[in-house]
């Protein structure tokens, strides 16, 4: 019972009670369609379920005022026309008899997940919720948010559990400004959201929801605006923004607890954002976000209108949260040049405030993207009948692509690790499987013959249990796998030539230490082989790339988010080798976090390879992290050096033009 699900029934009680196009997307179907998928997918009963209870008085407090905690109170008595014309005094909202209840559950049970997250009851969590909450401030609400229930939940985080460092992630397609009109003075919040903004002119056309807004006075540099200037975003452009923004930032920030604003109404077919994003895509999202924190992670409900959508999202979301391998990305990897240029602009704007921006070498130039005050808005807004129609538009393109997807089964094994030899002090998770069987001497034989050290007794037996484990996986029995081998160049030559032959059609080989790539690998696309260890960096071919290993934690970050994982999104693997030779130089958290993101790209589909002298300390990390839990911290942040700097920038020169995902601004404003 790792995950929580906080849930009440009582908040689909509100519902609108007059005509307003506007507001009507905002029903209780939302709360009720996303509960009967997760039961149909058998994830609800996988987690820890909590009823939500009524925030308090004093803990809505936190954020809004009395007098506006009281005008809500209020609510509860007053007539339908007296409802219909108080929402009238703001922008996008309608208030019901219960509403002020249902705006309290939403709160508390955005408490509550902080709580069992926060006193180790669940590691993380999923807060279903209405009404949303990233909109409204301090005395008013706005765009259907009441009460701001992760704004709350935050200040709750702080007072109640001493936490001292939060990273608050608005995935919703709007911009949350209540959010950041709370903490933009506060620097022990650091709030990201993307949001469609077209130049200011999408709702809630507001100035400061542009990448120059960064905070003010102590919170500069905290809050993080990524405008969407263009509609369509897929998952190529989200997955883009969070390896060259947020993960950067956030790794450097070193947050202590991870709040989501889960909107879904960034995901494909929802007629108020009109992007293209998948509802996997939101397990990829989640599975990132896991590696900070120590996985705490709490994700609070938001927007989401398009019922099918909203639902297979929030599933995505529960089972990455559960440690499910998130299902691969389909379709091409290739930012489009819009977002290309809005992460160009939010990296200029916060290159002074961090470290981790501008170090990797981009030298963008802010490019303000508001449209001038004089032009007037396009008429979008949360709701009405440019909505409708839209919806109309898509119904039957997202039915297409939704009945494709699905709650892909996890394998019956998540993990298992083959060992060359015995390891009674290794204590593992009780469902990490031990693995004694091999293949058969047939097969191993005919393998072991190519390599004279590998005919060797304890190779040869290595061997057998290795391609064993590597079949599983590829079968779809074993989700991801160790192995350990006195042998393992020869082994991991082996493994490619099995790994191609028994059905994947890409390997993403990612190879530290004393390994060298095989000699006779052919440069045909099917392998993509990344030597992290040397003196220099180089492309020997689109195919064939060299990087020095980084001493510092800014630059393996560095590393990592704008080199490996970048790559591996655009190749777009079915299996990742991990190879861990002698000499491999890594720390136990950095091989951890290594590995804990090379589960995206392939499906989770990741076999690690080891030098036998490997630690068993080793082993149990990464076991875990590919079981599904975080990783280790790496420590303090520490700044790359001048010759990791270079080595990437250099790299990176050679390579974008192949591996877009490489890219940080549009080709208007120069490469980063």
């Amino acid at each position: 019972m790792r995950t929580a699900l906080v849930y009440h029934e009582e908040m689909t009680a509100a519902r609108l009670l007059w005509d307003d196009p506007e507001c009507e997307i905002e029903r209780p179907e939302r709360l009720t369609a996303a509960v009967e998928r997760l039961q149909q997918g058998g994830l609800e009963q996988r987690c820890l379920q909590l009823a939500a209870r009524e925030a308090s008085e004093a803990e809505l407090g936190l954020v809004h005022s009395p007098e506006y905690v009281s005008l809500m109170r209020g609510t509860q008595a007053l007539s339908t026309e007296e409802l219909q014309a108080l929402s009238a005094q703001y922008d996008a909202v309608y208030f019901h008899p219960s509403t002020f209840h249902c705006a309290r559950l939403a709160a508390g049970a955005a408490l509550q997940l902080v709580d069992a997250v926060l006193t180790g009851t669940a590691h993380n969590g999923l807060a279903l919720v209405r009404p949303p909450g990233h909109h409204s401030q301090r005395a008013a609400a706005n765009g259907f948010c009441v009460f701001n229930n992760v704004a709350i939940a935050a200040r709750y985080a702080q007072k109640q559990h001493g936490v001292h460092r939060i990273l608050i992630v608005d995935w919703d397609v709007h911009h949350g400004q209540g959010i950041q009109y709370i903490f933009e003075e506060d620097p022990s919040v650091l709030y990201f959201s993307w949001h469609r903004y077209e130049h200011g002119r999408f709702w809630p056309y507001l100035r400061e929801s542009d990448a120059d807004a960064v905070g003010l006075g102590p919170g500069r540099g905290f809050t993080v605006n990524l405008p969407w200037n263009q509609v369509g975003m897929g998952d190529a452009d989200y997955v883009a923004a969070f390896l060259h923004v947020l993960l950067p930032v956030a790794f450097e920030f070193d947050p202590e607890l991870v709040l989501i604003s889960a909107g879904f109404d960034s995901a494909i077919g929802d007629p108020e954002g009109q992007m293209q994003a998948t509802p996997e895509c939101f397990a990829h999202l989640t599975q990132l976000l896991q590696v900070l924190a120590g996985g705490r992670v709490c994700a609070v409900l938001e927007g989401g209108y398009h019922l099918e959508s909203l639902s297979q999202s929030v599933c995505m979301v529960v089972k990455a949260l559960l440690g499910d391998p998130a299902p691969p990305l389909l379709g091409p990897m290739v930012p489009q040049h819009s977002a290309l240029e809005s992460i160009q602009s939010v990296r200029a704007a916060q290159a002074p405030h961090w470290t981790s921006l501008w170090q990797q070498g981009s030298t963008p130039t802010l490019s303000l993207s508001t449209c001038s005050p004089e032009r007037t808005p396009s008429p979008v807004s949360p709701g009405g009948p440019k909505c409708k129609a839209a919806e109309a538009q898509t119904s039957a393109v997202l039915s297409s692509l939704l009945d494709q997807l699905h709650l892909s089964a996890t394998p019956p094994v998540r993990m298992a690790i083959a060992l060359t030899a015995p390891a009674a002090a290794l204590v593992l998770p009780p469902d990490i499987l031990r693995q004694e069987e091999s293949a058969s001497r047939e097969e191993t034989l005919a393998w072991a013959r190519l390599h004279e050290a590998l005919t060797q007794d304890t190779a040869f037996t290595a061997l057998g249990k290795v391609l064993h484990l590597l079949n599983g996986i590829l079968d779809g029995q074993v989700s991801s796998g160790i192995a350990t081998t006195p042998a393992a160049a020869s082994t991991l030559e082996v493994v490619l030539g099995q790994g191609l032959s028994h059905g994947a059609q890409r390997v993403f080989c990612v190879a530290l230490g004393q390994l060298d790539r095989p000699p006779d690998l052919a440069n045909d696309g099917r392998t993509l082989w990344l030597n992290i260890r040397g003196k220099e960096a180089a492309a020997l071919s689109t195919f064939h790339v060299s990087v020095p290993l980084s001493g510092t934690t800014g630059g393996f970050l560095s590393c990592i988010l704008a080199l490996v994982l970048p790559l591996a999104y655009g190749f777009q693997p079915d299996l990742v080798l991990l190879a861990l030779g002698p000499a491999h130089g890594l720390q136990d958290p950095q091989a951890a976090l290594l590995a804990a993101l090379l589960r995206g790209p392939a499906g989770g589909r990741v076999l690690v390879l080891m030098e036998q002298e490997s630690t068993c300390q080793l082993v149990g990390v990464l076991a875990r992290v590919l079981h599904g839990e975080p990783p280790p911290s790496l420590g303090p942040f520490s700044m790359a050096s001048p010759d990791d700097l270079q080595a990437l920038v250099h790299l990176r020169g050679q390579l974008e033009a192949q591996w877009e995902m490489l890219q940080v601004a549009g080709k208007a404003g120069g490469q980063g």
